[in-house]
């Protein structure tokens, strides 16, 4: 039997944000369609897809019934400069860490708050340059971390998959200290296929500089996260013969989750059901491995 990857809070959540989400001036019987039909995609949802699956059938209604969805390409822009700007900053802070895995680890997972979904309705600059400052909780074991680092060093390729924009210049500071961990092994990030809010394709591996430090691909998917059943084979293939895998954020960890593979999870805990699940506050980091779901 396969799992339940779509909650009773996921649904919650997707009917209080996008039941409304339709613009000012639609016509009536447009609303009542897109309702309609809304409540239909949720009611229809196969439940071990989860919700970003969901999210992009929902996103797709309304290209339908409305034209182009809202368009992230100046927000992206925003906070990859915003974090490019502070770069050397957090640079200097890993490189005089007593460990520059973990350290690059928290400014990942705190990079990871830079998210227009996973309930998060803005990104606050001032939490955002808060959290910086000073970490929140970083739930990480430390046999986790260190099969996570004797992984690093033992691999010939290893594959990061990224998430949003901003947060990939804290990803490209911790793929600097994996590259000098294990400089021999070949090192792969992969980005999304193609439009998805506010999270990194090919451009924004480019603006960011990605590629100075790993090989570029993008997953062939519209999908948040990396739905196995869709990604191009390419993409596939190149996790299938990985030997260690990273994955950033919720929605790698909701499409991804059980899958068997290697995988090491990477993300800030960012809405009720994520936090309820482990146990920690909002916005707490947490690192955990495949194996255990």
């Amino acid at each position: 039997m396969k799992e339940n990857r779509l909650q009773p809070e996921c649904i919650r959540c997707l009917v209080e944000r996008q039941l409304y989400a339709y613009p000012a001036d639609a016509a009536p019987d447009k609303q009542l369609d897109y309702m309609q039909r809304l409540l239909g995609l949720i009611a229809g949802a196969r439940r071990d897809v989860g919700v970003p699956v969901l999210s992009r059938e929902i996103k797709r209604l309304k290209e339908e019934l409305f034209g182009t969805a809202e368009d992230y390409t100046q927000i992206k822009r925003h906070f990859n400069a915003l974090m490019l700007a502070r770069e050397g900053e957090m640079q200097s802070c890993i490189e005089a860490a007593a460990d520059p895995l973990l350290e690059g680890l928290k400014y990942a997972f705190t990079g990871n708050y830079i998210d227009f979904g996973a309930a998060m309705h803005k990104v606050d600059e001032q939490q955002l340059d808060e959290l910086l400052a000073s970490p929140p909780p970083f739930e990480a074991d430390e046999q986790t971390v260190a099969s996570l680092r004797a992984d690093l060093l033992a691999a010939k390729r290893i594959v990061y998959l990224t998430d949003n924009c901003g947060e990939i210049v804290m990803d490209k500071l911790l793929m600097r200290v994996i590259r000098r961990m294990n400089p021999e092994a070949e090192l792969v990030v992969i980005v999304r296929g193609d439009d998805v809010l506010n999270d990194a394709t090919r451009e924004d591996a480019r603006q960011v500089g990605l590629d100075t430090v790993a090989r570029v691909m993008d997953n062939g998917s519209d999908v948040a996260g990396t739905w196995l059943e869709e990604i191009s084979q390419e993409a596939s293939h190149t996790l299938k013969t990985a030997d260690v895998i990273l994955a950033k954020g919720q929605a790698n960890f909701e499409t991804m989750r059980g899958c068997g593979m290697n995988v090491y999870y990477l993300f800030m805990c960012k809405c009720s059901m994520f936090a309820s699940r482990f146990n920690v506050p909002r916005f707490t980091g947490i690192l955990t491995h495949d194996s255990r779901f």
